[in-house]
């Protein structure tokens, strides 16, 4: 399994040269987040950016990691605004992996429990299921990507069958 970091609120955090919350160069919600899991995985950061200033280019990026690698099964940390987006472009590439996408509403340096259990869920969904395809791991659930969307009016993602 290959955890790919590409930024997003997840990985947030406050600058108080600034006053803003910025996404860093560096794995360090994530890398917390595995300290406390026995198992090790692959880890990589790729983009580092929020999801509303994804395009067309990072998403090829991810695309070619993913092809190039040797795994199966992959995690990739982004930010929830576009997740849906970067989900739809992996699944028409893709039919023959395990690619979950997961984010949180939070920033890691707010709430440590949501992106905690986020990715958490995420992992052990990844190495539970044996079904390849695109799924997007928020708020308590793992869907297919087409099947969850993001409520914004309620600020959570919810099932949409």
């Amino acid at each position: 399994m290959l955890i790919l970091n590409s930024g997003g609120t997840f990985n947030k955090r406050y600058n108080s040269l600034t006053g803003d919350m910025e996404i860093p160069y560096d794995n360090f919600a994530v890398e917390t987040i595995l300290k406390s899991v026995d198992s090790k995985y692959d880890l990589a950061g790729v983009i580092y950016k929020d999801s509303l200033d994804m395009t067309t280019e990072d998403r090829k990026i991810l695309t070619n990691i993913i092809m190039k690698s040797s795994d199966d099964t992959f995690i990739i940390v982004h930010g929830t605004d576009t997740i849906h987006q970067s989900a739809e472009f992996l699944a028409e590439v893709f039919n023959d992996r395990k690619i979950i996408l997961v984010g949180a509403m939070n920033p890691f340096e707010i709430d440590q429990v949501e992106a905690s259990l986020n990715l958490g869920i995420a992992i052990g969904y990844a190495r539970a299921t044996t079904k390849f395809g695109v799924y997007i791991c928020m708020n308590g659930f793992v869907e297919f990507w087409d099947n969850i969307k993001k409520n914004k009016k309620l600020g959570k993602f919810e099932i949409d069958k």
